[in-house]
């Protein structure tokens, strides 16, 4: 029979507890660290492929920004400068051929009092709308003040203002010129 003495001064320590924890421990890191390489691969492979998307719609940018320098530099050149004023001289000449001659005639036909005519008329296109100068003779100043109110009463003209007011000195029927403005608005 044998017996085991240890003759030592210190009893002998067990170490097992702690080499097992160790390799459990040692094999999770090495799990995680095997997951977060997978998840770092995956993350890097999607950004590339973003990254290339990136890359050419900075490409696609430079190059519609290229093309907008030259068209901007092609519209600035003098010859191009005479088309666009043609064109603007063309348009003018275009709304002032749509304008509603008849319209505006039958409107100051309802809004004319007796002893009240139009002299000169001059329709001028602003921003959508349209500006009338009116030169207008009356009678007397009863029939001119029943065709201001009559103006300023209408649903077709609004923001008069007038201009200019002056006795008649030639013989005729226009005791009173007046020079107003107003704006027209079709119905």
């Amino acid at each position: 029979m044998k017996l085991g003495l240890n003759l030592s001064s210190a009893p002998r320590e067990n170490h097992r507890p702690f080499v097992a924890a160790a390799t459990l421990v040692g094999l999770l890191g090495l799990a995680a660290l095997v997951i977060l390489s997978h998840a770092a691969y995956s993350s890097w492979q999607a950004s590339r492929a973003l990254r290339a998307d990136i890359s050419g719609w900075q490409g696609e940018i430079r190059t519609d920004e290229q093309k907008q320098r030259d068209l901007q530099a092609y519209f600035r050149s003098p010859r191009a400068q005479q088309v666009i004023d043609r064109s603007a001289f063309l348009n003018s000449l275009i709304d002032e051929r749509s304008f509603p001659w008849t319209q505006i005639f039958m409107d100051l036909e309802k809004t004319l009092p007796t002893g009240v005519r139009v002299v000169s008329i001059s329709p001028k296109l602003q921003n959508g709308r349209v500006q009338v100068d009116l030169q207008v003779g009356a009678s007397g100043d009863d029939s001119k003040i029943q065709f201001l109110e009559a103006i300023e009463k209408s649903d077709v003209f609004s923001g008069m203002v007038v201009k200019d007011e002056h006795k008649s000195e030639l013989a005729g029927p226009d005791k009173v010129v007046l020079n107003l403005t107003v704006w027209y608005t079709s119905i």
